[in-house]
């Protein structure tokens, strides 16, 4: 029996054949995609952003990691809210808030308002991310969850990969503005389609008082080493101090976290080998993300000439590969298990990057370009359905928000430091990117530090990841979990 959109789900018994199961997945890749797509399309629109405000690097990094920021430091919140609150209707206010804040930054006057408002929109995303997939694991029966999470990751990566070519219509078009005003008809369809067809379901075994404390010193930590790392060149006392207080309050997070009754990150989830290793895995493989698809789009515009049409049309191979291979991808991770696929993966996005070294001034796209892209797109079609589904697989389907959660923040910290970092250890200056050869030189030495973190990514889930056996108890269950026997899904890249 299926519960009614009004109340809470207790058994997840919608097929994923029925129409409310494709409603359901709808409104969870629509959610999804609005805070991907918003990732890769403001990439594509950050050299136009420069031009037109007048700003250096540092502050198109910021534009990048106001929203980061807010998110990875408030998207334990966000789990947390849904699972006590309920996930739909914390995924419906995501999804408006994410839509207010995307209508402030379209009407930013100045840099200042922009990074303002981007830091806003990263609050609504935090909202919204976690949901989705918690919904798809607590309403999809879990026969149907495999595919499900492999249909949500290919058409939300879809979602994600084509905003690089929507984000250079946009901009070439009527303006970098429209980039973030694209979200608003998207939040319009989302959330009636949520409110009629998604069931609503939560954690009934979610008490007690939210860690406040915790929320602010994470988010102050990653605030303080992102602006120690965006601003290190300067080599002032205040940058010195932003890091070592960065640090400092990274340490009385950990502390908090391990004494305090009821943490935000409780340590008993971590009691999973495997939830441990994966997110493990999802920091070396989003930093390396991250730091891509933030410089790939400069490298295309700035060093070989496109305009940015042309540069987010040139990234649409990984769209169509993430299309056409994604769910296959999730039911093969079902059948041979998580470690081939998240060790195989990372291997080729790296040797895609490597490739990436090619692509300088006067590239052919078809010899230079492309292969690169294809070879990345493979390897992340063959990563990322496999990595959520093993993260969710891990832990008590109760904890499904609290586990996206945790796995999400991990790619988004990911990627925020990435993006603070790369720069810096590439050599890149605050003026690189309105110069061909000096951004040039530097992208090269940046995809080297990428292509060596999926590397590393690739060694550790090889080494750590294991196959549970089929119906195998679950690792924090007393009792055995339907979710458990083959593995199910993915996250997502680029922001990711």
């Amino acid at each position: 029996m299926t519960a009614s959109p009004d109340e809470p789900a207790s058994t997840p018994d919608v097929r994923l054949g029925t129409a409310q199961g494709r409603w359901i997945v709808l409104a969870t890749v629509l959610g999804s995609s609005m805070a991907l797509l918003d990732s890769t399309v403001v990439n594509v629109a950050l050299p136009r952003i420069g031009q037109d405000l007048g700003a250096d690097l540092a502050v198109l990094q910021w534009t990048v990691n106001a929203y980061l920021l807010t998110l990875a430091g408030l998207i334990l919140v966000g789990g947390a809210l849904g699972d006590r609150f309920g996930r739909r209707r914390i995924f419906v206010l995501g999804a408006v808030w994410f839509a207010v804040g995307s209508l402030l930054c379209g009407m930013a006057p100045n840099a200042g308002v922009l990074v303002a408002s981007r830091a806003l929109q990263g609050i609504g995303g935090a909202l919204l991310t976690p949901g989705s997939l918690a919904l798809i694991q607590g309403s999809i029966h879990p026969d149907d969850r495999g595919r499900a999470v492999g249909l949500w990751s290919g058409l939300g990566g879809a979602g994600a990969a084509v905003g690089p070519f929507l984000g250079g219509w946009l901009v070439d078009g009527p303006g970098w503005r429209w980039v973030f005003l694209l979200n608003i008809p998207v939040a319009a369809l989302c959330v009636p389609v949520a409110l009629r067809h998604v069931p609503e379901s939560r954690d009934p075994h979610a008490r007690g008082r939210f860690d406040v404390l915790g929320a602010v010193l994470g988010a102050a930590s990653l605030a303080l080493l992102t602006y120690a790392l965006i601003e290190a060149r300067s080599g002032s006392a205040l940058v010195a101090g932003a890091a070592v207080g960065g640090v400092m309050l990274g340490a009385a997070f950990v502390y908090v976290q391990r004494h305090r009754a009821e943490p935000m990150v409780p340590p008993d989830i971590f009691a999973s080998r495997q939830f441990t290793a994966v997110n493990l895995v999802t920091l070396c493989v989003y930093a390396a993300f991250g730091g891509f698809f933030f410089l790939v789009v400069l490298q295309l515009q700035v060093v070989c000439g496109y305009s940015a049409l042309a540069a987010g049309a040139a990234l649409l191979p990984t769209t169509a590969l993430m299309l056409l291979l994604s769910a296959r991808s999730g039911e093969l991770g079902e059948r041979i298990g998580p470690r081939i696929p998240l060790t195989v993966g990372p291997l080729l996005c790296a040797a895609g990057m490597l490739l990436m070294l090619r692509v300088g001034p006067g590239a052919s796209y078809l010899q230079d370009v492309l292969p690169a892209l294809v070879v990345m797109g493979m390897g992340m079609v063959t990563l990322v359905a496999p990595l959520t589904a093993t993260v969710l697989a891990s832990v008590d389907p109760g904890r499904a928000g609290l586990a996206s959660g945790i796995n999400n923040a991990a790619a988004r910290v990911a990627g925020l430091l990435a993006v603070a970092a790369l720069p810096l250890l590439s050599g890149m200056g605050p003026d690189a990117y309105l110069t061909a050869d000096l951004f040039d030189a530097a992208f090269g030495r940046a995809m080297l530090w990428c292509a060596g973190m999926l590397v590393v990514g690739a060694a550790l889930a090889w080494a750590t990841v294991r196959t549970p056996a089929p119906g195998a108890p679950h690792p924090q269950c007393r009792t055995q979990c339907a979710v458990t026997a083959p593995p199910l899904e993915p996250p997502r890249a680029a922001e990711r």
